[in-house]
């Protein structure tokens, strides 16, 4: 019968030890869609698998993302923090290993008081006034981890390696986005700069023109003036816009790693070529493609395992300590084997008692950040899904208005032209020749503007869904 009882307890205690492990992470339901916003279709194609040097045809772009991955610093410093991770979770795993420690030698002398016990004692027995104490031992300490209080350290170390992890491969998406759009922008500036300097050249000859009829008594002063100003206010945009393309330069550099100089550049605006497939995937994707959901899914897991550790450090801990060596009360006999060997073993369960409120207020706490954790984490893939469906309208609303203005740059560099042609026949005004010239300016300006939008628009899509850091 006592037989009986004792099985039973002891599957009783083995239950309940086994309900103290560190529980097994679940991923919380997120609710994700099985679509974006805007987007029907299922298949699990998806861009952000493809490597920014084959995503980007530009070798020059190409190059300067290359260099970026190679020396840019903010890059470097998350990568100095992986090997700091990777050091913390590598002492993690020494939690259920013994600590050893070793005194090579001590020696102490105390003279106790000759009115004291021990004074009389240590002269009748050691015939001196003093006590000689030679000790060299090994000290042994071990916590079983009958809570899974050590387990949980590990799980938390690993969470924290990995989130660093994933911390490096969001500056990568990050770097990635940042100097495409930098250098399209930089495309954008030449462009802007060379339409300033085709309409600049329009304007002066159109400035020719009319000094000519006014020397022949054909207009008024006032038509020359009005286009001089005219030629002037569009050659103040060149050193404007010379200013930025430098500014421009000096971002990019810093990026890739290296001092402020010009960034040498091959191709224009009008020469960029995209991929013409933008495939989505489907939203899961983005928990596994999203380096920055991935990082806050990491801190929701590992604030549950700080969650059962701030538990298990109420219950009881069993600590075993063991020392040996040698000891002697003169140094002439210290290393006599076997007289001077020593060994002590003691095993101890400590319960905490008086600050037990502490530690469950600690338990509490660490509670309400898991649950922080979770919304947080819930907020990060929200606001991924978000991102890619601003993503998705953008290119297509920049799309129609690119078409858009591509057909008014058309129609108003053939109305610049036919404005002249008809103020030469007298049958235009200079107004209307120098309307139509700051149309037709505004209008390139504008469609430049709007081509490196929808440029940049792309490059977003392909962060969002976490392309770049492959």
């Amino acid at each position: 019968m006592n037989s009986v009882k004792n099985i039973l307890y002891i599957s009783a205690v083995a239950s309940f030890i086994a309900s103290c492990s560190v529980q097994k992470y679940d991923r919380p339901d997120v609710g994700l869609p099985e679509a974006f916003r805007n987007e029907t279709a299922s298949d699990t194609t998806n861009i952000a698998t493809i490597s920014y040097k084959d995503f980007f045809k530009d070798p020059v772009l190409v190059g300067l993302i290359d260099k970026a991955m190679k020396q840019n610093n903010d890059l470097k410093v998350a990568l100095k923090q992986i090997e700091s991770a990777s050091l913390g979770y590598s002492r993690s795993k020494w939690g259920n290993i013994p600590k050893i420690d070793a005194t090579i030698a001590s020696g102490s002398i105390t003279r106790p008081s000759d009115n004291s016990l021990n004074g009389i004692s240590v002269g009748q027995f050691l015939g001196q006034k003093y006590i000689e104490d030679y000790n060299s031992s090994f000290n042994i300490s071990w916590e079983a981890d009958i809570w899974g209080k050590i387990s949980g350290a590990k799980e938390e170390a690993l969470a924290e390696f990995l989130k660093t992890q994933e911390a490096a491969k969001a500056v990568k998406t990050r770097l990635v986005s940042e100097v495409v759009q930098g250098y399209f922008n930089l495309l954008m500036l030449d462009k802007q700069l060379e339409i300033n300097q085709k309409n600049l050249s329009f304007a002066d000859s159109t400035l020719t023109i009319l000094k000519k009829q006014q020397e022949l008594g054909m207009i008024t002063s006032l038509a020359v003036q009005q286009q001089q100003i005219t030629k002037e206010q569009i050659a103040k945009n060149i050193p404007a816009t010379e200013s930025l393309i430098n500014i421009q330069e000096n971002a990019l550099s810093i990026l890739t790693g290296v001092m402020p100089d010009k960034i040498e550049r091959t191709s224009t605006l009008d020469a960029v070529v995209m991929p013409d497939n933008f495939a989505t995937g489907i939203p899961s994707q983005l928990l596994a493609y999203r380096p920055d959901v991935k990082s806050s899914e990491l801190d929701f897991r590992k604030s549950i395992a700080t969650v059962h550790i701030a538990k298990m450090s109420m219950y009881p801990a069993l600590n075993i300590t063991a020392q040996g060596g040698l000891n002697s009360f003169k140094s002439s006999n210290w290393f006599e084997v076997p007289g001077s060997l020593f060994g002590i073993a003691t095993g101890a369960i400590a319960q905490p008692i008086l600050n037990g409120k502490r530690l469950k207020t600690q338990y509490k706490q660490a509670q309400i950040a898991s649950e922080q954790a979770e919304i947080t984490f819930k907020q990060s893939v929200l606001k991924a899904v978000g991102e890619v469906s601003d993503a998705l309208v953008q290119i297509e609303k920049l799309g129609q208005q690119q078409q858009i203005g591509e057909s008014l740059v058309t129609n108003a560099d053939e109305v610049a032209k036919n404005s002249l042609t008809l103020y030469k026949y007298n049958e235009a005004t200079y107004l209307e020749v120098i309307i139509a010239q700051s149309n037709r300016l505004q209008s390139e300006l504008d469609l430049a503007a709007i081509k490196t939008q929808r440029l940049n628009a792309i490059t977003a899509l392909y962060r969002s869904l976490g392309g770049g850091w492959q």
